[in-house]
């Protein structure tokens, strides 16, 4: 609304100071703002005003009028005084609020802008995924779906204590940790360790003094739950660090929650995480969750797996389904905390896609490897990728014949795309390096990296796979 500069609550506005107006027929300037209307005013009674302007940490939010109607005596200093003390109380009120929301708001927009966008390319499991917000404030809780070599998928499930600002950046930081310790491909448990170890060093300041000036700065800490599921084997590995225990929905409806070692919360550090294989059937659903879904201010944990055990009976429903009706069963209207949600149905590469042969530590194999090779993509209608593709196994199978140990194996996989694996039993990983022109040798993997998409290597308990992509020709 807007006033004209002779009203009270104009001057109290520009000035930022209270105006008492004891008696309102004979204030000409309030009369101006709208005579006819005013005039009915005076009519109906009301005849005193005291406008307060609404202030907090040195800015004007509003103006606040105070009327009188009833009484016939009109305002005074004592009422002033009172009326001023009232604005003041809800200025620090109201300017708190918008604080507060404004902080909710960046909050929220910087926590969904670090939770993944869409799904991955992978083809190991079907997935969905919620995370809603608590009512109270944003927190750390975040899920990833997150591609490995070899076929393979990791799923990630975490949750940073604390709500805020702070706990948002902290989620981030450790969602790109687990990203970057991906692409090494660790496995579980050691992934794990080294999480712990940088929530550590993010507790300790990394080296800087810390000062907690910020409220919802000091210590860091979080839970996290971290499985991979291999669709060749169909075997997943789990470990978690204080996180509530993931279910598994077999096909026929039967629910387990996998009695998996706890591990302590990241951030504690001296105890080691344990991982645990198991071999799930075709079709079987893998629930990850945070705790804000099973556990509240109202309900324990135990009456809360009760219930999600209940809903999850259901085989036949799809992740997105299920997912829905999860939410829908367990939480309330305006939940008390953060919840992270993920639901993947598992898939299988079947033996029509996935070609093995065991090789002999013998030079000679190689071109039988080649030919091998060259056979198999002619069963599969992938001739154009038959000259790449016979390339990089016949070096990367040199290379394990030339510099470990032990057996090879060579496997070809027909997933989104070829992928062609060498493994062998020494645990020294090639370097990729530029070779000088007098070289006679060392430019097998500058090839290998320039004829394939993607390439890495993978370490085993007792050897080492490396392993090359290359996109599929398109229909």
């Amino acid at each position: 609304m807007r006033y004209v500069p002779s009203t009270p609550q104009a001057r109290s506005w520009e000035t930022g100071r209270s105006v008492l107006e004891p008696v309102l027929a004979e204030a000409g300037g309030w009369l101006a703002q709208d005579p006819a209307r005013l005039e009915r005013a005076l009519a109906a009674g009301i005849h005193s005003l005291i406008t307060v302007p609404l202030r907090a940490r040195g800015a004007t939010l509003g103006v606040v009028s105070f009327y009188r109607s009833e009484q016939p005596a009109p305002f005074e200093d004592d009422d002033l005084s009172l009326a001023q003390e009232l604005v003041g109380r809800a200025a620090i009120c109201i300017d708190n609020a918008r604080r507060y929301t404004r902080e909710h708001n960046t909050a929220l927009a910087l926590q969904r802008s670090l939770l993944p966008r869409g799904r991955p390319e992978q083809s190991a499991v079907d997935v969905a995924y919620r995370y809603l917000p608590a009512q109270a404030g944003v927190g750390g809780d975040w899920f990833d779906v997150i591609p490995l070599s070899g076929a393979r998928v990791a799923l990630v499930v975490g949750d940073v204590v604390g709500h805020g600002l702070h706990a948002a950046a902290t989620m981030g930081r450790l969602r790109t940790a687990v990203h970057n310790f991906c692409a090494l491909d660790l496995p579980p448990d050691e992934l794990l360790t080294h999480l712990d170890d940088l929530v550590g060093r993010l507790d300790r300041g990394e080296g800087w003094a810390v000062e907690n000036t910020h409220e919802d700065s000091g210590i860091v800490g979080a839970t996290c739950l971290y499985a991979v599921y291999d669709p060749v084997s169909r075997h997943c590995a789990l470990t978690r660090a204080g996180h509530p225990l993931p279910a598994v929905v077999a096909p026929d409806g039967t629910v387990e929650f996998v009695d998996l070692p706890s591990g302590p919360p990241l951030g504690l550090g001296g105890m080691p995480f344990e991982t645990i294989e198991l071999e799930l059937a075709e079709g079987s659903q893998l629930v990850l969750y945070t705790d804000g879904l099973v556990e509240d201010r109202h309900r324990d944990i135990d009456t809360g797996l009760d219930m999600l055990r209940t809903v999850l009976a259901r085989p036949d429903r799809a992740p997105e389904d299920t997912c829905e009706a999860v939410l829908d069963a367990l939480l309330p209207a305006r939940p008390c905390d953060d919840v992270a949600l993920l639901v993947a149905r598992t898939n299988t590469l079947g033996p029509e896609r996935v070609a093995q042969w065991d090789l002999p530590s013998d030079p000679a194999v190689v071109s039988r490897a080649r030919e091998a090779v060259t056979g198999q993509l002619a069963a599969w209608g992938l001739d154009e990728l038959a000259f790449t593709t016979e390339l990089v196994a016949s070096e990367l199978v040199t290379n394990a014949i030339r510099h470990a140990t032990g057996p090879v194996q060579l496997r070809l996989l027909r997933d989104r795309a070829l992928i062609c694996e060498v493994y062998d039993g020494s645990g020294t990983s090639p370097r990729l390096r530029r070779a000088r022109t007098e070289d006679e040798g060392g430019r097998g993997l500058f090839l290998v990296a320039q004829l394939t998409e993607r390439w890495g290597t993978r370490y085993t308990p007792d050897g080492k796979t490396i392993w090359t992509e290359q996109p599929l020709p398109r229909p």
